[in-house]
């Protein structure tokens, strides 16, 4: 590890509140990839116009959640996540701001967090507003295309992106169903690339950074503004921020202390420097 080491992580963070913002950085352990880190494969994520302008590219966006959608359910936290938890419960973390969309924050434990780009487990009308949970749009989903998931895995390993995208080639008979209630166009309640945050989230996550003493980025290269405006948000109220991140990140002229290093492990040691400090 170059640079800043660990110790100076934990000087930058001691005797402070947190509000920590993460990204898919965070869950590679955990055996999603990521979209840019270094080892990550190539990705190239659906766009909202994309998914809204083409019923071509809505079947294939379909038929690839139809088998990702499990993989990510059935996903569990690795030791990062369970290292925020047990920094919120002892009140050193006092709000969460993931990019992810895995939920496993919220499996982990932590109870103060924003999805900030929503989540795998609903599905939205972009017509009447209608939500149903992924999981019963699976039961319809699988009821047209019975087999599909078990014949995709049987052709190859699915790898899953952070979006719940699995690679299936195959997709064009795939059958996708349209709002029950309007008959409109349904919708992942995830916020795609070209979508804009909503801003009750963001003024959330804004209040999150106000209310703590420092900023800890965890796995995100704040390559889309949606991340990175809560670190220049924070600098900006001369509020320190410590990044970890494998590789470069948008946010490193401003950290106060930047580790380039995965999340878990350091995460780990966190919790055992900052926790006692916090009870004390």
């Amino acid at each position: 590890m170059n640079g800043p080491t660990a110790p100076e992580l934990v000087k930058v963070l001691a005797g402070r509140r947190l509000a920590v913002l993460t990204g898919a950085g965070m869950s590679t352990d955990s055996g999603i990839p990521d979209y840019r880190g270094p080892d990550s494969p190539p990705s190239n994520p659906m766009t909202i116009r994309q998914f809204t302008s083409d019923p071509a590219y809505r079947q294939r966006y379909w038929a690839r959640n139809h088998v990702g959608w499990r993989h990510m359910d059935g996903t569990l936290p690795n030791a990062g996540h369970r290292a925020l938890a047990a920094l919120e419960r002892a009140g050193v973390v006092t709000g969460l701001i993931t990019q992810n969309v895995d939920l496993l924050h919220t499996k982990a434990g932590s109870r103060a967090v924003v999805n900030l780009h929503g989540t795998y487990a609903d599905v939205v009308c972009l017509a009447c507003g209608f939500t149903m949970t992924r999981a019963a749009l699976a039961d319809e989903l699988e009821a047209l295309n019975p087999g599909f998931a078990e014949r995709a895995e049987l052709v190859g390993g699915i790898a899953v992106a952070p979006d719940a995208d699995a690679t299936v080639e195959e997709t064009s008979a795939f059958r996708y169903v349209n709002c029950p209630r309007c008959g409109g166009m349904l919708k992942p309640d995830i916020v795609y690339f070209g979508e804009s945050v909503p801003k009750d989230r963001v003024a959330q996550a804004f209040s999150m950074v106000d209310d703590a003493d420092a900023l800890l980025v965890a796995g995100s290269s704040l390559t889309v503004f949606s991340g990175l405006r809560f670190v220049r948000h924070a600098v900006s109220h001369g509020t320190p921020v410590a990044i970890i991140n494998r590789g470069p990140t948008r946010g490193d002229s401003l950290a106060t202390v930047k580790l380039d290093a995965g999340c878990s492990e350091l995460l780990v040691l966190l919790t055992d420097e900052l926790s006692p400090i916090a009870a004390r």
